[in-house]
């Protein structure tokens, strides 16, 4: 079975017309996600790290088709944090290349300390599939009364450069946003994503949930992605 044939028809004719392959570490996230798994991938800069980790995202957005107007599902879908807020424009810009170019209903938002009042409180009484955000950003959103209801449908939140955020105070902030999201979504996975990690287990242990997961659910995977992939393991 070829790696294409591993994908939906709709994203393998997508990788096809771009004269691409799936890279091993892609389909381990792809994988993980389908078996509920919470990941940590490590891989290169131009590794396709980033795309690995928002195909599952992609491909049950594509699966789910037009969002609901109200009720269950049509709250934010993904949650993606960056340590900078420069880094959130750029993976926007990128992330709508294979939304455009496959052509999914998909909406995407950033937010960052930048991004106007109008469009904040538009995201609060319409939010995107998609949030890309930072994780002060995230505090505040935390502390709005709200919260909790807007996170609801929350199914995966992606920690990108996560070498740069885990460890310290910064790390230890987060992890309490991470906890009290998982109240909110007692489902929602977790991904890491980074270029370089010195101690995997570590931020594994970090990024494991501390509450726990639903039953059948709430495995972990390390997926290393360079020019192919070593097989992921559990902890």
């Amino acid at each position: 079975m070829s790696a294409s044939s591993a994908l939906p028809p709709l994203f393998a004719d997508w990788f096809a017309r771009r004269g691409w392959a799936p890279r091993r570490h892609q389909l381990e996230m792809v994988a993980a996600a389908q078996a509920g798994a919470h990941a940590l991938l490590v891989a290169p800069t131009g590794g396709g790290k980033t795309l690995a980790g928002f195909l599952p995202t992609l491909m049950e957005l594509a699966e789910r088709g037009p969002r609901p107007e109200s009720g269950p599902g049509s709250g934010v879908h993904t949650l993606y944090l960056s340590p900078l807020k420069a880094l959130t424009v750029d993976v926007e810009r990128n992330l709508m290349t294979p939304i455009r170019e496959i052509g999914l209903n998909i909406h995407v938002e950033s937010r960052t300390g930048d991004t106007g009042v109008s469009r904040r409180q538009r995201q609060r009484e319409s939010p995107p599939d998609i949030l890309l955000t930072t994780p002060e950003q995230l505090a505040l959103f935390l502390a709005w009364e709200g919260a909790r209801s807007f996170f609801a449908d929350l199914h995966c939140i992606i920690l990108d450069e996560v070498h740069a955020i885990w460890n310290g105070k910064r790390g230890d902030l987060l992890n309490l946003g991470l906890a009290r999201l998982q109240t909110f979504a007692p489902a929602m996975r977790r991904v890491a994503l980074s270029a370089t990690v010195d101690d995997p287990d570590k931020i594994a242990a970090w990024l494991g949930p501390c509450i726990p997961p639903p039953q059948g659910e709430g495995d972990r995977e390390a997926v290393e992605g360079g020019r192919g992939a070593y097989p992921p393991h559990h902890w």
